[in-house]
Protein backbone atom coordinates (compact mmCIF):
# COMPACT_ATOMS: atom_id res chain seq x y z
CA UNK A 1 0.00 0.00 0.00
CA UNK A 2 2.63 2.57 0.51
CA UNK A 3 3.69 1.24 -2.59
CA UNK A 4 0.29 2.54 -4.17
CA UNK A 5 0.51 5.58 -2.55
CA UNK A 6 4.05 6.43 -3.73
CA UNK A 7 3.58 5.55 -7.35
CA UNK A 8 0.32 6.96 -7.58
CA UNK A 9 1.29 10.67 -6.06
CA UNK A 10 4.11 10.25 -8.21
CA UNK A 11 2.12 10.38 -11.42
CA UNK A 12 -0.05 12.88 -10.51
CA UNK A 13 3.21 15.04 -9.79
CA UNK A 14 3.94 14.28 -13.22
CA UNK A 15 0.32 14.64 -14.76
CA UNK A 16 0.16 17.55 -13.17
CA UNK A 17 3.27 18.81 -14.84
CA UNK A 18 2.67 17.93 -18.51
CA UNK A 19 0.71 18.88 -21.31
CA UNK A 20 -2.13 16.72 -19.72
CA UNK A 21 -3.55 19.43 -17.96
CA UNK A 22 -4.58 21.01 -21.31
CA UNK A 23 -6.49 18.24 -22.19
CA UNK A 24 -10.68 18.79 -21.83
CA UNK A 25 -11.41 16.68 -19.03
CA UNK A 26 -8.14 16.00 -17.13
CA UNK A 27 -9.19 17.95 -14.16
CA UNK A 28 -11.12 14.84 -13.25
CA UNK A 29 -8.50 12.05 -13.51
CA UNK A 30 -6.10 14.05 -11.96
CA UNK A 31 -8.89 14.68 -8.77
CA UNK A 32 -9.52 10.92 -8.59
CA UNK A 33 -5.58 10.24 -9.05
CA UNK A 34 -5.52 12.52 -5.66
CA UNK A 35 -8.34 10.35 -4.26
CA UNK A 36 -6.54 7.33 -4.77
CA UNK A 37 -3.07 8.92 -2.83
CA UNK A 38 -5.66 9.32 0.17
CA UNK A 39 -7.18 6.09 -0.06
CA UNK A 40 -4.20 4.02 -0.13
CA UNK A 41 -2.55 6.28 2.63
CA UNK A 42 -5.76 5.48 5.09
CA UNK A 43 -5.80 1.59 4.08
CA UNK A 44 -1.41 1.56 4.91
CA UNK A 45 -2.56 3.81 8.45
CA UNK A 46 -5.68 1.68 9.23
CA UNK A 47 -3.14 -1.60 9.13
CA UNK A 48 -0.49 0.27 11.07
CA UNK A 49 -2.78 0.71 13.61
CA UNK A 50 -4.43 -2.90 13.67
CA UNK A 51 -0.65 -4.04 14.33
CA UNK A 52 0.23 -1.47 16.46
CA UNK A 53 -2.68 -2.56 19.06
CA UNK A 54 -2.36 -6.04 18.29
CA UNK A 55 -2.13 -6.76 22.18
CA UNK A 56 -1.56 -10.78 21.04
CA UNK A 57 1.87 -10.31 19.42
CA UNK A 58 3.83 -8.85 22.81
CA UNK A 59 6.40 -10.96 24.22
CA UNK A 60 5.54 -10.66 27.61
CA UNK A 61 3.43 -12.95 29.88
CA UNK A 62 -0.51 -13.35 29.35
CA UNK A 63 -0.30 -12.12 32.96
CA UNK A 64 1.63 -8.75 32.32
CA UNK A 65 -0.85 -8.30 29.47
CA UNK A 66 -4.05 -9.28 30.90
CA UNK A 67 -3.92 -8.13 34.89
CA UNK A 68 -7.78 -9.49 36.33
CA UNK A 69 -9.64 -11.92 35.97
CA UNK A 70 -10.16 -14.27 33.11
CA UNK A 71 -13.74 -12.50 32.96
CA UNK A 72 -11.07 -9.76 31.76
CA UNK A 73 -9.39 -11.60 29.56
CA UNK A 74 -11.78 -12.98 27.65
CA UNK A 75 -13.63 -9.29 27.59
CA UNK A 76 -10.27 -7.53 26.24
CA UNK A 77 -9.24 -10.57 23.68
CA UNK A 78 -12.94 -9.86 22.45
CA UNK A 79 -12.30 -6.30 21.90
CA UNK A 80 -8.87 -6.81 20.10
CA UNK A 81 -10.34 -9.04 18.03
CA UNK A 82 -13.47 -6.83 16.88
CA UNK A 83 -10.94 -3.93 16.33
CA UNK A 84 -8.83 -6.15 14.00
CA UNK A 85 -11.79 -6.26 12.20
CA UNK A 86 -12.87 -2.88 12.07
CA UNK A 87 -9.16 -2.35 10.45
CA UNK A 88 -9.31 -4.95 8.18
CA UNK A 89 -12.29 -4.21 6.59
CA UNK A 90 -11.50 -0.64 6.30
CA UNK A 91 -8.63 -0.96 4.51
CA UNK A 92 -10.37 -2.87 2.04
CA UNK A 93 -12.61 -1.08 1.16
CA UNK A 94 -9.81 1.66 0.58
CA UNK A 95 -8.19 -0.59 -1.57
CA UNK A 96 -11.04 -1.42 -3.76
CA UNK A 97 -12.06 2.22 -4.07
CA UNK A 98 -8.50 2.61 -5.10
CA UNK A 99 -8.79 -0.34 -7.89
CA UNK A 100 -12.22 1.02 -9.25
CA UNK A 101 -10.72 4.54 -9.45
CA UNK A 102 -8.03 3.67 -11.19
CA UNK A 103 -10.38 1.95 -14.36
CA UNK A 104 -12.02 5.22 -14.06
CA UNK A 105 -8.79 7.37 -14.77
CA UNK A 106 -8.00 5.14 -17.79
CA UNK A 107 -10.77 4.86 -19.25
CA UNK A 108 -11.07 9.31 -18.49
CA UNK A 109 -7.72 9.39 -20.57
CA UNK A 110 -8.60 7.36 -23.04
CA UNK A 111 -12.01 8.91 -23.67
CA UNK A 112 -10.81 12.47 -23.28
CA UNK A 113 -7.44 11.52 -25.71
CA UNK A 114 -9.79 10.11 -28.32
CA UNK A 115 -12.14 12.61 -28.55
CA UNK A 116 -9.19 15.24 -28.82
CA UNK A 117 -6.44 13.71 -31.64
CA UNK A 118 -5.26 17.20 -31.19
CA UNK A 119 -3.58 16.08 -27.68
CA UNK A 120 -2.56 13.03 -28.08
CA UNK A 121 1.46 11.85 -27.55
CA UNK A 122 2.98 10.17 -30.78
CA UNK A 123 2.68 6.72 -30.79
CA UNK A 124 4.33 4.15 -33.19
CA UNK A 125 2.77 2.74 -36.02
CA UNK A 126 2.62 -1.21 -34.80
CA UNK A 127 2.66 -4.17 -37.21
CA UNK A 128 0.16 -7.04 -37.43
CA UNK A 129 2.21 -8.96 -34.57
CA UNK A 130 3.17 -6.14 -32.32
CA UNK A 131 -0.94 -5.34 -32.66
CA UNK A 132 -1.90 -8.79 -31.97
CA UNK A 133 0.55 -9.25 -28.95
CA UNK A 134 -0.23 -5.97 -27.68
CA UNK A 135 -4.27 -6.63 -28.00
CA UNK A 136 -3.22 -10.20 -26.02
CA UNK A 137 -1.72 -8.45 -22.94
CA UNK A 138 -4.85 -5.59 -23.19
CA UNK A 139 -7.30 -8.15 -23.24
CA UNK A 140 -6.04 -10.92 -20.82
CA UNK A 141 -3.03 -9.50 -19.11
CA UNK A 142 0.70 -11.74 -19.42
CA UNK A 143 2.99 -12.86 -17.51
CA UNK A 144 6.97 -12.37 -17.99
CA UNK A 145 8.79 -15.06 -17.05
CA UNK A 146 13.06 -15.25 -16.34
CA UNK A 147 14.92 -18.62 -15.53
CA UNK A 148 16.97 -18.18 -12.60
CA UNK A 149 20.29 -17.89 -14.84
CA UNK A 150 18.60 -15.02 -16.91
CA UNK A 151 19.39 -16.40 -19.67
CA UNK A 152 16.17 -17.22 -21.06
CA UNK A 153 12.96 -15.24 -20.76
CA UNK A 154 9.22 -15.54 -22.54
CA UNK A 155 5.90 -14.25 -22.34
CA UNK A 156 2.54 -16.00 -22.06
CA UNK A 157 -0.65 -14.56 -22.57
CA UNK A 158 -3.40 -14.90 -20.78
CA UNK A 159 -5.24 -16.93 -22.99
CA UNK A 160 -1.85 -19.34 -22.65
CA UNK A 161 -0.47 -18.68 -26.36
CA UNK A 162 3.04 -17.33 -26.11
CA UNK A 163 4.00 -13.70 -27.22
CA UNK A 164 7.40 -13.80 -29.08
CA UNK A 165 10.40 -11.68 -27.22
CA UNK A 166 10.85 -9.61 -30.62
CA UNK A 167 7.35 -7.70 -31.10
CA UNK A 168 7.29 -7.80 -27.27
CA UNK A 169 10.29 -5.72 -26.68
CA UNK A 170 9.13 -3.23 -29.52
CA UNK A 171 5.91 -2.73 -27.37
CA UNK A 172 7.91 -2.94 -23.62
CA UNK A 173 10.66 0.16 -25.17
CA UNK A 174 7.94 2.56 -26.37
CA UNK A 175 5.89 1.83 -23.01
CA UNK A 176 2.83 0.43 -24.20
CA UNK A 177 3.18 -2.39 -21.76
CA UNK A 178 4.51 -2.37 -18.39
CA UNK A 179 6.04 -4.84 -15.94
CA UNK A 180 4.31 -5.08 -12.12
CA UNK A 181 7.91 -5.34 -10.51
CA UNK A 182 11.44 -5.50 -11.21
CA UNK A 183 12.18 -8.39 -13.70
CA UNK A 184 15.74 -8.60 -12.46
CA UNK A 185 14.83 -9.12 -8.96
CA UNK A 186 12.08 -11.66 -9.94
CA UNK A 187 11.26 -14.93 -11.97
CA UNK A 188 8.08 -14.06 -12.73
CA UNK A 189 6.04 -11.23 -12.89
CA UNK A 190 2.72 -10.16 -14.12
CA UNK A 191 2.25 -7.62 -17.48
CA UNK A 192 -0.06 -5.14 -18.41
CA UNK A 193 -0.91 -2.43 -20.94
CA UNK A 194 -0.57 1.34 -20.55
CA UNK A 195 -2.96 3.35 -21.04
CA UNK A 196 -0.72 4.61 -23.98
CA UNK A 197 -1.09 0.86 -25.35
CA UNK A 198 -4.35 0.97 -25.08
CA UNK A 199 -4.80 4.33 -26.90
CA UNK A 200 -2.50 2.68 -29.64
CA UNK A 201 -4.99 0.09 -29.84
CA UNK A 202 -7.90 2.57 -30.38
CA UNK A 203 -6.07 4.73 -32.55
CA UNK A 204 -4.66 1.88 -34.79
CA UNK A 205 -6.44 -1.11 -36.80
CA UNK A 206 -4.33 -4.46 -37.74
CA UNK A 207 -3.91 -4.50 -41.34
CA UNK A 208 -6.77 -5.75 -43.57
CA UNK A 209 -6.21 -7.65 -47.22
CA UNK A 210 -8.55 -5.68 -49.94
CA UNK A 211 -10.31 -7.59 -51.75
CA UNK A 212 -9.13 -7.95 -55.36
CA UNK A 213 -11.46 -7.59 -58.11
CA UNK A 214 -11.04 -11.39 -59.28
CA UNK A 215 -12.31 -12.13 -56.36
CA UNK A 216 -15.88 -10.63 -56.23
CA UNK A 217 -18.33 -12.04 -57.60
CA UNK A 218 -20.10 -11.45 -61.03
CA UNK A 219 -22.99 -10.23 -61.21
CA UNK A 220 -26.26 -11.96 -61.56
CA UNK A 221 -26.98 -10.46 -65.34
CA UNK A 222 -23.29 -10.78 -66.22
CA UNK A 223 -22.37 -13.24 -69.29
CA UNK A 224 -19.92 -15.56 -69.17
CA UNK A 225 -16.61 -15.67 -70.57
CA UNK A 226 -16.98 -18.61 -72.46
CA UNK A 227 -20.82 -18.48 -73.22
CA UNK A 228 -21.87 -19.27 -76.45
CA UNK A 229 -25.05 -17.89 -78.45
Amino acid sequence: MHQLSDRALERLVTLGGSQYTTVPGSRNSLMLLGGIVESASSAAAALAFAVACNQMSGDQPVSHRYPGSETDHQADRARHHTGLHEQFNSAGRLLRRCATDCHNITRNILRSLLDHPEHRPALPDLTPAQYRALEKIAKEGAVYTRSLRGDRESVRAGDGSTIHSKPFRVLQAHQLVRLSKDSSRYASVDVTATTAGRLALNTQRPARTPVSASAKAASPGAPSAGRRR
